[in-house]
């Protein structure tokens, strides 16, 4: 840009003035405006506030005075940026829910933990805290340095004297240009002995300040969990600290549970956090709470959280840990002033240089009182000479014409100095009594015993840190209170959920509509091949049990669904209902769409290398996928195959990679190859056919075969059989199959295929919701191409819905099982003469992988 000489405007280079300007806007921020000095821990806004409550006089010992006349004179004099920043600072000042120990005791409101704003500075009054007058302490004695303020005309501290560690006993936040600080509070008495330590040790470690200092310490009190957070903020000067509510859970007298909260994570909005709880109670992300009320009042926090009779109040409460703010972390990053440079700190470094401080205040101090003391021996002297001498110096002020002639007269002829002749002069005659010269020589003693001390000290930094170690336990005995947050370990520094879970075995049911819940285990208990069973859920007249699992609340359970996509989720995650209840929807608990079915649920120990998912579609297509890929499982699901679209996803099991595959089908086909027929394929993968179906057949069931041991099949109307696995010869991959049940009128069509060992039982469940536990051992043995026996009676058009094998459990004595009523077996004749259908040599055509 070119100059003008005519208009005067002057041409500047655009970038570099944007450049200069915005680091001057920057420096001004950072140094001026948002960061505290790591000496006194205090932000500009803040130690003007408290400066200028002293110089009006609004100190703790004094009545309150109107906040707003405090506000007027802190801008007007010091700090010219607006009312309402300086009010708010004060309003934070004199919160016990924002301050470990408060600055500012205020008169009136000055908000709540709800959010609920202060009221305006004209209604409040406020004055310093008993604390806040240690800030200031001795600041009269030359301990710092002043500057000018905004315009030149008045005075301000750059730094405060500073009795105790502000800067690490009430924390400190807030925002720069570039940069940031978050210091926690902590506890006051453990940072002054983390103080002392240092001064003592230099040398001292981190992790030894660790053991004196365990942790921050909240004014809203909490729970801090793990060591490791706290102990990387305290070496590096950055972490995250995880910070939980403190709740209790009892029990009314009507047998339900109750949530108490009665401590919040630091700066949490109670008002916003039960508001949050009611929503997602409301949108039934959250479920088992019947009612959410605030209790609190004067005497402390109190939420109490109603728990539903038949939920779990552990689950509930660690479903609020995940999804509310009862659970926060607490960011720290520990940037502070050094010299007017702003420095990330460790604990140890903040320390010293608060130390530093202290010593280079009480090193002036001395100096000041030294001073003092000497220019106060210093006219004394002068006085013990007029009063040895006081006729002559009676006569000689007595001759002399002016005060000035007698002052040059006494200097002249004792020797005096100036100040030591004015002295003499100002002298009143009272001071030549016997007791007021008794007086000038004791105080003379005094003095040079002062002085001698005082030298000392400046002489021996021995002696300055023994005065700061005094001072400081003074402030500690005066102000030092009982811990508030309490710091727990937990494994990997987290108390994981299953912590607070007991480990119990559960069955965990889904319907057909997409309900699902767990119950324990021995609900049901084992009864004869044959009966009438016990009602395992109650379900509406177009639903029924599809998916029953054995499982443990501590097991991790991957969701597959029709669609080809899998889900994550803990046992105890799953709500607990009683037996008749009918359950949670599962797209409360899982992100399925509305036309998605879960057509498998399996166990998963661990994400092993060597392990595999066999995944088998309606279609008879058939994938393996290693066990890895699904390690890390978002929220929103994972793809577990891709599907075509006229396919769904019907089963899935885990394996070791070296097992047989066995596939049932709707009209009694089933086919066994190697596990190893089927190259390992990634997730996005669409499979190999598996069994080549016949018109109007489709896939019932897959599952892994070893040796030893047999099939079960169950048909719809209630019949099944075991066989042994000998009976199925070893066939090649996408072949048609052989018959492994004579399906007629009476028995209906496949509802299952299992592979079983003889050491189970086994769980049928109809579609009305009717569930019958049995031995596996009363389910008669017979050839693959037989109708079976009756395991279940079932009522007019009721049917089979799906069948599910767990854990043998004696849970029948001796005496309930003389007293059960025989029922007559209907075994069908067994016989094998029916020639077996070979399979048809096709070759399977694999999908490539997407």
């Amino acid at each position: 840009m070119s100059e003008s000489n005519h208009s005067g405007v002057k041409g500047v280079n655009i970038t570099k003035t944007i450049k200069t300007a915005f680091l001057d806007y920057a420096m001004s921020v950072i140094v001026s405006r948002a960061l505290p000095d790591v000496r006194d821990g205090l932000k500009p806004v803040q130690r003007r506030i408290l400066f200028g409550m002293q110089e009006l006089g609004s100190t703790a010992d004094k009545p309150y005075k109107k906040s707003a006349r405090i506000v007027g004179d802190v801008m007007g004099k010091f700090h010219p940026h607006g009312d309402s920043s300086i009010y708010e600072a004060m309003v934070r000042m004199a919160q016990d829910f924002s301050y470990r120990y408060m600055l500012v005791d205020g008169h009136g409101n000055f908000g709540s933990v709800d959010g609920d704003g202060a009221a305006a500075m004209r209604y409040t009054e406020s004055r310093m805290s008993k604390l806040a007058m240690e800030m200031l302490r001795d600041i009269n004695k030359n301990t710092i340095d002043y500057k000018d303020n905004y315009d030149g005309n008045e005075r301000e501290p750059s730094v405060l004297p500073a009795r105790y560690p502000n800067l690490l006993v009430n924390g400190a936040s807030g925002i720069a240009v570039g940069m940031a600080t978050n210091i926690p509070p902590h506890h006051l008495g453990e940072i002054i002995d983390g103080v002392l330590a240092i001064s003592e040790n230099p040398a001292i470690t981190t992790e030894e300040l660790i053991e004196i200092i365990p942790g921050p310490d909240f004014p809203t009190g909490g729970l801090i969990l793990g060591r490791s957070g706290i102990r990387r903020a305290y070496e590096t000067g950055r972490g995250s600290i995880v910070v939980r509510a403190k709740v209790e859970i009892e029990n009314t007298s009507s047998g339900k549970e109750v949530i108490i909260v009665n401590e919040l994570p630091y700066q949490v909005n109670k008002a916003r956090l039960i508001e949050k709880m009611a929503e997602l109670v409301r949108d039934k992300k959250i479920d088992g709470i019947t009612n959410i009320r605030d209790e609190s009042d004067r005497n402390g926090m109190r939420i109490v959280i109603d728990v539903r009779r038949d939920a779990n109040a552990n689950v509930v409460l660690n479903n609020l840990y995940k999804q509310t703010s009862m659970q926060s972390s607490f960011g720290v990053n520990m940037l502070a002033l050094v010299n007017g440079q702003p420095q990330t700190l460790g604990i140890k470094e903040v320390l010293y240089y608060y130390l530093e401080h202290q010593k280079e205040v009480i090193r002036r101090r001395t100096e000041f009182e030294l001073k003092k003391a000497q220019d106060r021996a210093h006219i004394l002297e002068g006085l013990r000479i007029a009063l040895d001498h006081i006729d002559e110096i009676i006569k000689l002020i007595r001759a002399s014409q002016t005060s000035e002639e007698a002052k040059r007269g006494l200097s002249e002829q004792y020797e005096l100095s100036d100040r030591q002749s004015q002295a003499i002069l100002d002298m009143r005659l009272q001071r030549l009594t016997g007791l007021e010269r008794d007086k000038i020589e004791g105080e003379y003693t005094e003095l040079l015993a002062l002085i001698a001390e005082l030298q000392s000290i400046l002489a021996n930094e021995f002696k300055i840190k023994e005065i700061i170690h005094e001072e400081l336990m003074e402030v500690k005995e005066r102000f030092n209170d009982a811990r508030r947050t309490e710091i727990i370990a937990g494994g990997a520094n987290m108390i994981e959920d299953e912590d607070l879970i007991p480990v119990e075995k559960s069955v965990l049911t889904l319907t057909h509509n997409g309900y699902i819940k767990r119950l324990p285990a021995n609900t049901y208990r084992s009864q004869r091949r044959g009966g009438r069973g016990v009602q395992g859920m109650g379900t509406n007249d177009d639903d029924f049990v599809e998916h029953l699992m054995y499982t443990s609340t501590h097991d991790t359970i991957l969701f597959f669904t029709s669609k080809g996509k899998t889900f994550k989720a803990k046992g105890y995650e799953i709500p607990e209902y009683g037996r008749t209840a009918k359950g949670l929807p599962i797209v409360n608990l899982l992100n399925v769409d509305k036309d998605e079915k879960v057509t498998a649920m399996i166990r998963v120990p661990s994400y092993e290398e060597d392990a595999y998912f066999i995944f088998t579609t309606k279609t008879g297509v058939t994938k393996r996928t290693s066990l890895s890929n699904f390690a890390n499982i978002r929220t929103n699901g994972l793809i577990a195959i891709s599907l075509r679209e006229d396919d769904e996803l019907i089963s899935v099991r885990l394996t070791d990679g070296k097992k047989d595959v066995v596939i049932g089908t709707h009209l009694g086909m089933l086919i066994r190859f190697a596990e190893v027929d089927i190259r390992a394929m990634g997730r996005n993968a669409a499979g190999v056919r598996g069994i080549r179906l016949r018109d109007d057949d489709f896939v019932v069931g897959m599952e892994i075969l070893e040796e030893g041991q047999e099939i079960l099949v169950v048909t719809e109307n209630g019949y099944g059989k075991r066989t042994h696995e000998e009976e199925y010869r070893l066939q090649t991959r996408g072949g048609i199959g052989i018959k492994t049940c004579q399906i007629t009128d009476k028995n209906g069509p496949v509802v299952a295929v299992k592979t079983i060992t003889g050491e189970e039982d086994i769980m049928l469940i109809t579609i009305n919701g009717m569930l019958i536990r049995m031995d596996i051992n009363d389910v008669s043995q017979t050839g693959r191409s037989t109708q079976g026996v009756r395991l279940i009676r079932l009522a007019k058009e009721e049917l089979v819905a799906t069948v599910a094998k767990v854990e043998k459990e004696d849970l029948l004595d001796e005496e309930e099982l003389e007293g059960e009523p025989s029922v007559p077996t209907e075994d069908m004749e067994a016989t094998d003469s029916e020639p077996s259908i070979e399979p048809e040599t096709i070759e399977g055509t694999e999908s490539d992988e997407e």
